[in-house]
Formats: C-alpha cells, sequence, structure tokens
C-alpha cells in the first residue's frame, strides 16, 4: 500500500485516482452536481466541469475518441479498485464482486442502450467496438461466390476490410459508390449508391456519419428502397450513436453498429451490434462459448467473447447515465448548435474550403475543411501552439474539427480565430 501511494502520489494521475481509494462520495464529478434549471452558457460551463479536461485547452477530436467525464472515470476506477481489494470474497454463487464480464448476459444495462436507439434488449449485443460489429455481421452472413457487396468509397477501414475479406476469401463482389465532396444533396447520395446496385446485390453497407466528412446519410431511404429489393442492409453508426437521434426501427435497417467510446463517451472497449429480429438468424455466430445456441437471446448468443473487464462495462452504465442526466434533447441538441457555428464562422473566412455537408439535416458535430497556403498537420499544430486546441488533421490538406458538450463557443471562436491568423 505505501509502494502504491508513492506511485499515485508521483504521477499526474493521482488527483484523478484519490477518489477510488478514499471512496466514490468524494469525488466532485456527481449526477447531482449538474443543475438541469440553468439556461444557457451557464449550463454548458457546468457541465463542462464534470470533466477532468485540463483547463485552457479544448479537445476537438471526439471523432476519434470521446473525453469521459469524471463520472465515468471515478466509477472505473471505483470498479477496479473494489474488485482488487474484494476479491476473495467472491464465491462464484453471486456473492462478492463481479470480477469478469463476457458471461453475463448484461439485461439491464442492454436495455437502457435500447432506450436510445429504440430495440430491445435482445437485438442487441455488446462488443468491443464498431470493427467487431462489421465483422461479426460479415462473417455471419451465408455470403457466396458471385453475391455483390456495396461500399462507399468513404468507409473507414473497419467499414471495408470485412467485405474485402469475404470478396477475397468467399469470391463475393466488391463494390463502391462514389460518394460526392462535399455533399449537400441527400438524392445524389442516394442514387450513387443504387447506381452500384444489380440483381446480385446481396448486402448495402453504408455508414450513418460519413467518418472523414461528418456527413450525415439518408440512411432511411437507403434501407427502404433496398428492402423493396430484398437486399440486407447494415448501417455504420461508429460516429452516430450520441452525436444525432438514432432510431433502428425508423431507420428500417437489418443491422446497426457504433463504437460508443467516441460521442456517447464511454471508455474505450465499448460498442454494440443491433440486429432486427427478422434478420438475426440470419447471422452465424463468430466467436462461440456457452450460450452460442441461445434462441431466446439473440443478442447474448452474439456476445460470447469469452472473460472481459468488467470496469468497462461499469463504465459504460455510467457513460449511459451521464448521457440521460443531460437528457438526449439537450446532448444533441449543443453538438448541432456548436457545429453549425463552427461552420457559419468558416464560411466567413475567405480561404477556407469546407469539405463536409453544410445541409442542415447532413451536418451535425463534425466538421472537415482546409485553409489554403497551410497543410492539415501544420494548422493542427499552430491550433495548439496558439491555443491549446486539438483538432485533427486528416492527410496532408484536411482538418477534421469536432465538437461535444464539453466544447464552448468561445473555444469555436478562438479556432475561428487562428483560422483568421493564418
Amino acid at each position: 500500500m505505501n509502494s502504491r501511494r508513492k506511485f499515485l502520489k508521483n504521477t499526474a494521475l493521482s488527483g484523478l485516482a484519490i477518489p477510488a481509494l478514499t471512496g466514490f462520495s468524494a469525488s466532485p464529478y456527481r449526477l447531482e452536481n449538474i443543475d438541469p434549471s440553468l439556461q444557457g452558457e451557464a449550463y454548458w460551463r457546468q457541465v463542462r466541469m464534470q470533466f477532468p479536461l485540463k483547463d485552457g485547452q479544448a479537445y476537438f477530436n471526439t471523432g476519434t475518441m470521446g473525453a469521459m467525464s469524471g463520472y465515468v472515470l471515478n466509477k472505473v476506477i471505483d470498479d477496479l479498485h473494489y474488485s482488487a481489494v474484494h476479491m476473495a470474497e467472491t464465491d462464484y454463487k453471486g456473492e462478492g464482486p463481479q470480477l469478469l464480464s463476457g458471461y453475463a448476459d448484461q439485461k439491464e444495462l442492454r436495455t437502457k442502450i435500447g432506450v436510445i436507439i429504440n430495440a430491445d434488449y435482445k437485438q442487441i449485443a455488446l462488443t468491443q467496438n464498431a470493427t467487431f460489429g462489421m465483422s461479426y455481421v460479415g462473417n455471419g452472413l451465408d455470403l457466396k461466390a458471385g453475391d455483390e457487396i456495396v461500399n462507399t468509397d468513404q468507409e473507414h477501414g473497419g467499414g471495408f476490410g470485412i467485405w474485402k475479406l469475404m470478396a477475397k476469401r468467399r469470391g463475393c463482389i466488391y463494390k463502391q459508390a462514389k460518394m460526392p465532396v462535399p455533399a449537400n444533396d441527400p438524392n445524389q447520395i442516394f442514387d450513387a449508391i443504387f447506381k452500384e446496385v444489380t440483381p446480385k446485390t446481396k448486402v448495402i453497407a453504408v455508414p450513418h456519419i460519413i467518418s472523414v466528412y461528418g456527413v450525415v446519410m439518408p440512411v432511411k431511404e437507403i434501407c427502404a428502397e433496398a428492402r423493396k429489393r430484398g437486399i440486407f442492409t447494415i448501417i455504420d453508426g461508429a460516429q452516430a450513436v450520441g452525436q444525432v437521434k438514432v432510431d433502428v426501427q425508423d431507420i428500417g435497417c437489418d443491422a446497426y453498429y457504433s463504437s460508443l467510446h467516441k460521442w456517447l463517451l464511454a471508455p474505450s472497449g465499448n460498442g454494440i451490434l443491433y440486429i432486427h429480429k427478422d434478420a438475426i438468424d440470419k447471422i452465424w455466430g463468430t466467436i462461440a462459448s456457452y450460450q452460442w445456441e441461445n434462441e431466446e437471446d439473440h443478442g447474448f448468443r452474439l456476445m460470447q467473447n469469452g472473460t472481459g473487464n468488467q470496469a468497462l462495462v461499469v463504465g459504460l452504465d455510467a457513460a449511459v447515465d451521464f448521457y440521460n442526466t443531460i437528457g438526449p434533447d439537450r446532448w444533441l441538441n449543443r453538438i448541432k448548435q456548436l457545429g453549425d457555428h463552427l461552420r457559419a464562422g468558416l464560411k466567413d473566412i475567405s480561404k477556407v474550403t469546407i469539405h463536409s455537408s453544410t445541409h442542415p439535416r447532413m451536418s451535425a458535430g463534425l466538421t472537415t475543411y482546409n485553409v489554403a497556403g497551410i497543410s492539415g498537420p501544420d494548422l493542427q499544430k499552430r491550433m495548439w501552439q496558439e491555443a491549446r486546441l486539438q483538432p485533427r488533421s486528416v492527410g496532408e490538406e484536411l482538418v477534421r474539427h469536432s465538437v461535444h458538450i464539453y466544447n464552448s463557443m468561445e473555444e469555436v471562436n478562438q479556432a475561428l480565430e487562428v483560422i483568421k491568423k493564418v
């Protein structure tokens, strides 16, 4: 214990770890400290105080990894610490701490997530991330040589990898629909996708929000047309859950997956896979354990991953509670408000080109742009050096700028000022 105290004292994390050692009640990061009666920027300043991000620094890269709230962080730390101390009290018959994940059905947590995406818990599997979800579906479908798979040319690696593997392994035909840049007409996207569709097309796999450009795709219309043609649809929601409203029943897809460590602000290592009840029996399991044949709870059947970290499940549950405390409408509207403010400011700067959509229904919290005369990496570096702002450069020219509830109007304005100076 003395060596542990010395370690905590001599690391930058000591201030964050202390609440786990002194009891969770000692932490300032508590849901009841968020006063819903406050309005405007006063409310969001209060919310910002629930994040252990350093003062004077602005994190604009939620599209890669969301920042955990202090509430979530302390729940994870507290669970790890409690389990380490009380391991011997677990009798494996229900007493003592839950030492591991991977074998429990997590019904309560899946039910809470089901409320967010409008799905029954039995249609939801907890996964590690979006790539897992896509791979489970790709491996699980009975695809054969000659079956066509339609992707877009703007997929994340986790969104195209499994389909290229299926082309190489099973002889499927892999096709990419060319997306417009910038995309400001949903009909143009729809037409580009169905231009690639033939009677041999078995799968359409497209993102809900394009990772590089932040375009909110017309997924409902795509899925409706695909259903008429008997084509299986799977939607990449890695950038969507927690950034825009997700209603899988309204979308009408056969499958939907997401990484919850991005916009829902859960710890990394948390994702979901939803499969519609009429499509679930089409998906074979990829990893098999005790419940691989569970026909009563297909979501649990697809969760047979073996031993996992229970603290991450606790963290996901805490992230859902944090989201619900803010409230879905307030959370999502704030992201949209900040995104619109950034795009409006960028439009007024002559040497800026916005590559993301500016269509009101096709844009949210992620904006990609470039500034003439400076590379993306150099602009990212300049923002950090001059104002401690951290977006993410993409390739040699572009900068991808994510805004979330821990960002402020002032920070967005600071970014615009740096760009004007450049």
